[in-house]
């Protein structure tokens, strides 16, 4: 199945310092593509792939679970931990929790983490349902596009398969587990007005994990996509000076050349 244009994943060969960036739930790379291209050109070496069942159409997605998802951003982790000295992860919504999983599972070989509306829980009545719902219904109201700037729009699926959606709910409920065990240094940043992911997600992930080295950042202009929102600006300035504070190899001497590789697949 073709990739939907504009959804390829991003690669680019930087500096020794590495930073992983994991999309959302039914979104996919291109909600996240104008961050990697900003890390790139600050000689950053960036990783941005396209998760299993993502960016062709919702149905391959049903098909598709959360260790799928994981696998895919484990085999991007290690690729960077082969060519840098220093890996940060980073992630929108479900993408922060890949995010956290990582770092629950590769410890110390997570040099931070970098999140943005992570999401910890399937909220709503509805999500009770999932167990029952998934077999009598394929798929239900889409939920992408979530941002306050005009004329923008999110490359993701219309429509959320149920199957996929309860595999969603049960990786949440692994990753939320193993909090405590995220002990590495921490940047999370949250809109105030998300209509996606409410802001306690991001309080229970400040309560629950281990880290000593917490920054918190409120978003006041954008809605849950941020990174293609009024305040993607500042993600991306605040996310380089956390990687300038905790890579000691890393040294920002200005803009270089960003052309990294996209491919369909």
């Amino acid at each position: 199945m073709p990739v939907i244009a504009g959804a390829e994943p991003y690669r680019h060969e930087g500096g020794a310092t590495g930073v992983l960036l994991c999309h959302g739930f039914t979104g996919s790379p291109q909600s996240l593509r104008p961050w990697a291209a900003y890390l790139a050109a600050r000689g950053l070496s960036v990783s941005l792939p396209l998760l299993p069942g993502h960016g062709t159409r919702w149905q391959d997605l049903q098909v598709t679970g959360w260790e799928d998802w994981y696998a895919e951003v484990d085999r991007a982790f290690a690729e960077l931990r082969e060519r840098c000295a220093t890996v940060v992860v980073a992630g929108l919504s479900m993408g922060g929790a890949l995010a956290l999983r990582l770092a629950e599972r590769h410890g110390d070989a997570v040099a931070g983490l970098v999140l943005v509306n992570p999401a910890l829980k399937v909220h709503g009545l509805a999500a009770h349902a999932l167990p029952v719902a998934r077999h009598l219904l394929p798929s239900t109201k889409g939920i992408v596009s979530d941002i306050a700037k005009e004329g923008v729009e999110e490359t993701g699926y219309t429509r959320v398969p149920l199957h996929a959606a309860h595999s969603l709910r049960r990786f949440f409920r692994i990753v939320d587990r193993d909090l405590p065990r995220v002990e590495r240094p921490l940047l999370l940043l949250h809109s105030a007005t998300d209509h996606v992911v409410p802001p306690v997600d991001s309080a229970r992930v400040l309560a629950r994990v281990s880290s000593a080295d917490t920054t918190e950042v409120v978003l006041e202009h954008s809605h849950h996509v941020a990174t293609l929102d009024h305040d993607a600006d500042r993600i991306f300035a605040e996310s380089e000076s956390f990687v300038a504070r905790i890579a000691p190899e890393y040294a920002h001497v200005g803009l270089v050349g960003q052309e990294g590789t996209a491919s369909g697949g």
